[in-house]
């Protein structure tokens, strides 16, 4: 089902990739048959994608998980979906892919591991944030999570270093190459007004952890540069294309879909295939797959066994 798209008329195709977000990958039946599901969709497409772009939360929690068991979520990860993904794939870090940030435990700080360093090992990143060139496309990869010091956790916001990084970037990229821009947490985004009952104090309030609390601050960069195009996130579950000042932004729903439990709301499991046009437009399709789908050989009630990763001290992850 199209959901969204670039209307204008497109000239020569660029490139195609997959999006994927939001796997929270665990050990357990459910999230491998999910993912086995997932990937013979990528990889039945009549026309094969370029390559993957995987926006983050690719392990269900570190945050708040031990040293084990945060990494039999990543061992998850690389036998369910890393070892059998037919395509090279490009990743930027969610913020349940950090390890430690929510213990509260100051000792882990001095381990190597600690904080985005696991996440950078695990998906073969040079550096937490990055950009790459294809086909006269310039793919910005952002790191959207930072440290809070009020609640010791996180916030979608960059650090200073890289938003000077960023300036920079895009004044190499200049302003003819056509420009993508990838984040975990939404830099724009509508669905994070109906994440949560956000009005329910008779104002809406969107938390800094839901949408970028720089956006003002990086809007007014982008406004610099007509060239770009779009920029992708997933982080919420929900999916919505908003349009802001000349640029596109899509959140992408989430491979799990409510982890691994069905729809989040009124969105399933989903992927989203984007094709980019030479001339700056492009045309993007939401894929909802059939992610309860059984092998031959499967237990019909693995289900009841679903692991109960997706919940800590009771509250749904988001």
């Amino acid at each position: 089902m199209k959901l969204q798209a670039n209307e204008k008329k497109q000239t020569k195709k660029s490139l195609r990739f997959i999006h994927l977000t939001d796997m929270h990958l665990h050990p357990g039946p459910v999230p491998e048959r999910g993912i086995r599901n997932l990937l013979e969709e990528i990889h039945s497409l009549d026309e094969s994608p370029d390559f993957v772009i995987n926006s983050g939360d690719n392990i269900m929690d570190s945050l708040k998980r031990g040293k084990e068991e945060t990494a039999r979520q990543w061992d998850a990860w690389h036998e369910y979906y890393r070892s059998k993904l037919n395509f090279n794939q490009y990743s930027c870090i969610g913020n349940h892919d950090i390890w430690g940030w929510g213990l509260k435990n100051s000792e882990i700080e001095s381990d190597p591991l600690f904080g985005k360093n696991w996440a950078v090992k695990e998906l073969g990143l040079q550096n937490r944030y990055y950009s790459m060139n294809k086909n006269g496309w310039h793919f910005i990869f952002l790191d959207s999570s930072f440290r809070d010091s009020k609640s010791q956790s996180y916030i979608a916001k960059l650090d200073n270093e890289q938003f000077v990084w960023l300036e920079n970037d895009l004044k190499s990229a200049g302003k003819q190459a056509q420009i993508c821009v990838v984040s975990h947490i939404p830099i724009v985004s509508t669905s994070v007004f109906f994440d949560g009952t956000n009005e329910k104090s008779g104002d809406w309030k969107v938390p800094a952890s839901w949408m970028h609390i720089d956006a003002r601050k990086i809007k007014d960069l982008f406004a610099d540069y007509p060239n770009i195009r779009l920029a992708i996130s997933g982080h919420v579950h929900l999916a919505d294309k908003t349009n802001y000042l000349g640029v596109d932004y899509l959140c992408n729903g989430a491979a799990c879909g409510a982890w691994w439990f069905g729809k989040y709301q009124e969105f399933p499991p989903m992927f989203a295939i984007i094709d980019l046009f030479e001339d700056g437009s492009y045309n993007s399709q939401l894929v909802h797959y059939d992610w309860r789908r059984r092998g031959m050989h499967e237990n019909p009630e693995i289900e009841l066994n679903n692991n109960q990763l997706s919940r800590i001290d009771g509250d749904l992850l988001y």
